[in-house]
């Protein structure tokens, strides 16, 4: 049964005004009256208890079947967060540490090679000087890279071994994590940060650290323990009725339209088991993850993490504090570049001016392909998310703009 999420205290007892907040609702169905998103919910919380809950429109528009409590969404790289506890509760555990190269649990990575010059056909490359660490998966600095950026020959590379918008069909996480060894580094590691499948390969060395599958880790470990009990890899039965259809934009009008072939996620087994952005997801399991990590690695006498560990996944780690619009690549990727570093799985606002925003520093948050997204503001003990299903997330400001919503009915 899904977890209910409804407004569970006066806005004004927590700082924050009721009228204001309803700008949301206003804001949002009105991309949804315009055809522009087929549906939405979101979620703001301050200090633990629900502020508000605004939702419009249709999880399937063409069926008529609107956006419910228990509407599950494909959270795609929403999951990276979610796998990043994962490794660092192997790192609690003693069972890895942050300097380790990866090449001790993924044999496969033990030589990897740098590109240098040339085409995607005829790539000249260079052995690495550093191997491929734990902090580098963490961060996005292994040079690894994703085939659907389009801006490097080696992202080609990677287009034509088949790893786009997915993976071979019937290839597994470990045959994926061999086949991505063989390509070469955008990078050596540790000197870029750029948005890459290294979270998947993430979730692949939790498999090997802990001797499970990365949905029975996530199950057993985090799920379970956490009681999100509608967050999987897959949903089966009568419940793929609950998983909201995937949208596209329409060129030129940019009016939704249904994605038979982006939507075919999450409806069946893969054989794939990302990491990096695998995961179906509810509203209430979601919320209850975010909650855990306001709460420094707990919630409801279950720890995860200690509130240690979550403040350093939630700090810059890279090199010399520099934000990613400095050390990243100019593309695409879940989160602004001007004033935002990265951590250990998540975002980091450093500097509100120079992004523009009116969040507070030290916020984390990560997004989703399918324009979801979700932050955790430490300092003033705020969570929000937004849950849609229109790919790509960069279609509309729904982030930037959910966050200037928000923070204008703070008033405390």
């Amino acid at each position: 049964m899904a977890i209910e999420l409804k407004v569970d205290v006066d806005p004004a007892e927590v700082g924050f005004d009721a009228e204001r907040l309803t700008r949301i609702d206003r804001r949002f169905s009105r991309y949804v009256d315009e055809g522009l998103l087929p549906g939405y919910l979101a979620v703001v919380t301050r200090h633990g208890k629900i502020v508000h809950v605004a939702s419009a429109g249709h999880r399937d528009v063409e069926a008529g079947l609107p956006i419910e409590q228990d509407t599950a969404w494909r959270i795609f790289s929403m999951t990276k967060p979610i796998t990043s506890v994962a490794a660092m509760m192997l790192f609690e555990a003693g069972a890895i540490d942050l300097a380790d190269p990866i090449s001790t649990w993924l044999p496969e990575f033990a030589e990897p090679r740098v590109y240098v010059k040339g085409s995607a056909l005829r790539p000249v490359t260079e052995p690495a000087t550093e191997p491929i660490r734990l902090w580098h998966l963490l961060t996005h600095t292994s040079g690894l890279t994703y085939g659907f950026h389009h801006t490097h020959p080696v992202d080609a590379i990677y287009r034509a071994a088949g790893f786009e918008w997915g993976t071979p069909k019937g290839l597994d996480l470990a045959g994926a994590s061999e086949a991505f060894a063989r390509l070469p580094l955008v990078f050596q590691p540790g000197s870029e940060w750029n948005y890459s499948v290294s979270t998947d390969i993430l979730g692949r060395l939790v498999e090997v650290v802990s001797g499970q599958s990365l949905d029975e880790f996530f199950a057993e470990r985090i799920f379970g323990p956490l009681g999100m009990t509608d967050t999987a890899f897959f949903y089966e039965g009568e419940d793929r009725q609950r998983v909201a259809a995937m949208y596209v934009p329409t060129p030129g009008t940019g009016k939704a339209v249904r994605s038979e072939a982006f939507g075919a996620a999450g409806l069946s087994r893969p054989a794939y088991l990302s990491g990096g952005g695998g995961l179906v997801s509810t509203a209430g399991d979601y919320h209850r993850f975010t909650q855990m990590l306001l709460r420094g690695g707990e919630l409801d006498g279950v720890r995860l993490l200690s509130p240690r560990t979550v403040q350093s996944m939630a700090s810059n780690h890279l090199p010399g504090n520099a934000d990613l619009e400095a050390f990243g690549r100019p593309l695409f990727a879940e989160s602004p570049f001007d004033g935002h570093g990265f951590g250990l799985g998540f975002s980091v606002l450093q500097n509100p001016v120079a992004a523009k925003t009116l969040a507070s520093a030290g916020e984390f948050a990560w997004g989703g392909a399918a324009s979801t997204a979700f932050w955790v503001d430490p300092d003033e003990d705020i969570t929000a998310m937004f849950f849609t299903q229109l790919l790509p997330s960069s279609t509309h400001p729904i982030r930037q703009q959910l966050r200037q919503l928000v923070y204008q009915a703070l008033i405390d």
